[in-house]
């Protein structure tokens, strides 16, 4: 880990043609947050700081607000993801054996609302980089199919620790938990992650594609946005798969929209959103009913929900507070958290934690980590975990996982 340093950062407007595309421009190991061809790419490390344990993410809004403090920062362009940024990515549970980090990276590539820059970052003791590698498209290599098999938690494994949940629901011990599963796959050597990540960019544009320390995915959900004192957040709860044919899939899509089961399901993780960001807003509000949205691989009902900031607060302290939602964990939260250590034989590490940027002003965006997994000494690990209530059923559970495991699937196998 780093330690506090001085840093220089100045950002530069860039001229780019009319197809600029951000996911040409993957370095390798990049740091990435990346939304309809819009975001941020991070080259190198300029600084790293690791936490860990129950304030592990206030822990590096506190790291964060000393290393802008301790930073000269030029920024004449002032929109989102320009001067000074860190990109980062913090686990799931407080016991988890991985580290939560955020990256400072020494270069900084973005684009936002048709505006493009470098960010160049630099310990004051170091000559700023010249190189200009932001002008190369540059070529991946293509990855063999990979091959996939069970994880720790093995397809009859969920099944039957979905049944203990519900009956633990059923008894009135809890309302809803968010129960996961794991696949796994061996890389070959020379496997190059940014030509998933290009993939997952271009198949699924809505979502945030992310990649921080060797996390990485495409998720449909934006745990909590700041910008200008405005507060926003999408929240997901319900799925079903798409149909084959345009009826069929606008039969799935309405039948999602009056389901009992999904839309209790998705009352309870909206109703947990707004209680939580109640304290720290003016006023909050959410869409009066779910929207269905449609991804490649299945439906999803949601619901955004926005309000107004009291006071100045960045969105790492906002984090913090709001995670783990009840669309990651369940609810009641603490309750959910307990019995999810209990029925699931692994650390999801980053899965299901929130994983984004900050500028130095202390806005930013960050998601939760779905949709992907990590790589670890040239094993990839995928989650996907469904949310339990009392009318569910454990195959249909394990057939859900099964569909959010496509986007991976499909950009990797």
């Amino acid at each position: 880990m780093s330690s506090l340093q001085k840093l220089r950062v100045i950002t530069r407007e860039l001229v780019t043609p009319p197809d600029f595309d951000l996911t040409d421009h993957f370095p390798e190991n990049p740091s990435a947050f990346v939304r309809n061809g819009q975001g941020i790419v991070g080259f190198g490390e300029a600084a790293r700081f690791e936490t860990s344990g129950p304030n592990r993410i206030t822990d590096l809004a506190g790291i964060w607000r000393e290393q802008v403090s301790a930073s000269d920062i030029k920024d004449p362009i002032q929109v989102p993801g320009t001067g000074l940024v860190g990109l980062g990515s913090a686990t799931f549970a407080p016991s988890s054996s991985f580290n939560s980090v955020l990256i400072v990276p020494r270069v900084v590539l973005g684009t936002r609302d048709g505006k493009s820059w470098v960010t160049h970052i630099t310990p004051e003791d170091e000559d700023e980089s010249t190189a200009d590698f932001y002008n190369e498209v540059l070529t991946y290599r293509q990855n063999p199919k990979l091959s996939f098999v069970e994880g720790v938690m093995t397809s009859a494994g969920f099944m039957d620790q979905a049944a203990k949940a519900i009956a633990k629901i059923r008894s009135g011990k809890l309302k809803k938990i968010v129960l996961a599963r794991d696949i796994m796959a061996q890389l070959p050597e020379g496997f190059d992650l940014r030509s998933g990540l290009k993939s997952l960019s271009h198949k699924y544009p809505s979502c945030w594609v992310y990649c921080v320390v060797g996390n990485f995915g495409a998720s449909p959900e934006l745990l909590v946005r700041v910008s200008s004192g405005q507060v926003s957040a999408r929240v997901l709860a319900g799925t079903t798969s798409r149909g084959l044919t345009e009826e069929s899939d606008a039969e799935l899509s309405g039948a999602l929209a009056l389901s009992a089961k999904n839309l209790q399901e998705h009352h309870f993780a909206v109703e947990s959103m707004v209680d939580a960001l109640r304290p720290f807003c003016v006023s909050v509000d959410a869409d009066e009913k779910p929207f269905s949205l449609a991804l490649p691989d299945l439906w999803h009902l949601a619901s955004d929900v926005y309000g107004k900031l009291k006071n100045s607060i960045s969105v790492l302290d906002l984090a913090a507070f709001l995670h783990p939602t009840a669309a990651v964990a369940g609810t009641k939260r603490a309750d959910a958290q307990k019995l999810i250590a209990e029925l699931e034989p692994f650390d999801r590490g980053g899965y299901a934690g929130p994983v984004g940027w900050i500028g130095s002003d202390g806005d930013g965006e960050w998601a939760i980590a779905l949709r992907g997994g990590y790589i670890e000494q040239n094993v990839l690990t995928a989650f996907a975990g469904c949310g339990l209530v009392a009318d569910s059923e454990p195959e249909a559970e394990l057939a859900e996982t099964e569909l959010k495991f496509a986007p991976v699937r499909g950009a990797l196998s």
